[in-house]
């Protein structure tokens, strides 16, 4: 997708039906790429790029408006491993064991995963003898997930990839894909890449966070270059019926704010579809996203404003009070989140993190120190803002020690708020 140049330039094209896009949904401003970490010293080398999203009003696939090349976000040296989030593991496992229940998997089965990371999910079928494989970009998680005993293939998925590994006679029978349709810049290829690698009857399951759950809750924060799309079901629906795939089933899940897990086939199978898709659909429609001309897409720059007063409010405040800020949690999000505000090195006295790949380095764009959660405790500071909002229980519960020490925690999304 081309981005315009010149005043009298044509906007952006759908990277889906290549219709010309609308007026932006939210602009972000010039941000740096979100995972980005740089080393000290780094710093005047750091690129930024815009960061817009906008609607398409032929397909209703909600978008960014930039052209980074993937090649350039998913790097050899990617900075987040899946397994540091302990939450995220047992969703996994949860995720293997109801699969492999509800459709019968055994050690006669291949189950896939696009965008497996280090093996975090893979893992829980491999542990009970079903034969696995990953699909993934990054040479460094994918090297953790092969020293775990993960089959893995270290490429980007689409279609030249699935007919490549069914002329090796590979075929799956699931096909895992958490996180990763938002990633990919030709969805048209990726989802077609399903249909070539699935067996007749083989189902692919798509987690993805909700642009429902966006909207309503304000969670402009997820928005960064990694996440090229932002995705209803309407628009899904409408992406795997052109590449061949059928939605047949629907779970609502609690992961990363609100999210669908979308249950797929290839169009001619078998597999009943269920009534939660039509409910999901109508859900959407009540609140406009059918629509690019809706309320909840024309208010969202306003509210995420709101967000942002609130939460430069909070550090005004406490700096005036004489108290200390750090922040936890080095994720893409709050990278969003802390440089839409402008913040710099300043802003936060450090940010912990539990990833070693990102201790000693310093977040993109604002430069703040990422430390270990172990220094953050032995800082004690008066306020320690949860980034990664999602996790919050995770990381109260893991991060005791900061009560204990009399700091408090703060959420900044939808607006600024000390927890109790």
């Amino acid at each position: 997708m081309t981005l315009a140049t010149g005043t009298s330039a044509a906007r952006p094209c759908c990277r889906f039906c290549a219709t010309p896009l609308g007026l932006p949904m939210i602009d972000l401003g010039q941000q740096p790429l979100a995972n980005n970490n740089l080393a000290p010293g780094e710093e005047a080398s750091e690129r930024r790029f815009p960061l817009v999203v906008s609607i398409c009003p032929e397909c209703l696939l909600v978008q960014a408006d930039h052209s980074v090349p993937a090649d350039a976000i998913f790097t050899a040296d990617y900075a987040y491993f899946s397994s540091y989030s302990t939450s995220w593991v047992a969703h996994a496992k949860r995720y293997a064991e109801a699969m492999i229940a509800r459709f019968g998997l055994g050690k006669m089965s291949l189950v896939a995963e696009v965008a497996s990371n280090d093996g975090y999910l893979l893992q829980h079928f491999h542990a009970v003898g079903i034969p696995v494989l990953g699909i993934e970009p990054t040479q460094n998680t994918a090297e953790a997930a092969i020293a775990k005993g993960i089959a893995t293939e270290v490429d980007f998925f689409g279609t030249a990839t699935a007919e490549r590994l069914v002329s090796r006679g590979k075929s799956a029978d699931l096909i895992a894909a958490n996180n990763v349709l938002a990633h990919v810049p030709d969805i048209r290829d990726f989802g077609t890449g399903f249909t070539r690698l699935l067996k007749t009857e083989g189902v692919a399951t798509f987690e993805f966070p909700h642009l429902l759950n966006m909207i309503e809750k304000v969670q402009f924060d997820t928005i960064y270059h990694e996440h090229y799309s932002y995705l209803s079901l309407h628009a899904v629906k409408g992406i795997f019926e052109a590449c061949g795939l059928r939605v047949f089933d629907i779970e609502q899940l609690p992961t990363h704010g609100g999210s669908l897990r979308v249950f797929a086939c290839r169009a001619g199978a078998s597999h009943v579809t269920t009534p939660v898709v039509a409910t999901t659909l109508a859900a959407e429609h009540a609140l406009g996203l059918d629509d690019a001309e809706s309320a909840a897409y024309r208010g969202f720059s306003t509210k995420a404003e709101h967000a942002r007063t609130s939460f430069l409010a909070f550090l005004a405040k406490a700096k005036a009070e004489g108290k200390s800020v750090a922040g936890y949690g080095a994720a893409a999000k709050g990278n969003t989140f802390l440089n839409y505000c402008g913040l710099g090195a300043d802003a936060l006295t450090m940010i912990a993190d539990a990833s070693h790949a990102k201790q000693g380095k310093l977040a993109p764009g604002t430069h703040i120190l990422i430390v270990s959660p172990e220094a953050l405790i032995a800082a004690k500071p008066d306020y320690v803002v949860i980034l990664p909002w999602n996790i919050a229980a995770e990381v109260t519960s893991s991060m005791a020690a900061i009560r204990e020490n009399g700091g408090r925690f703060v959420i900044a999304i939808p607006e600024t708020r000390v927890l109790p």
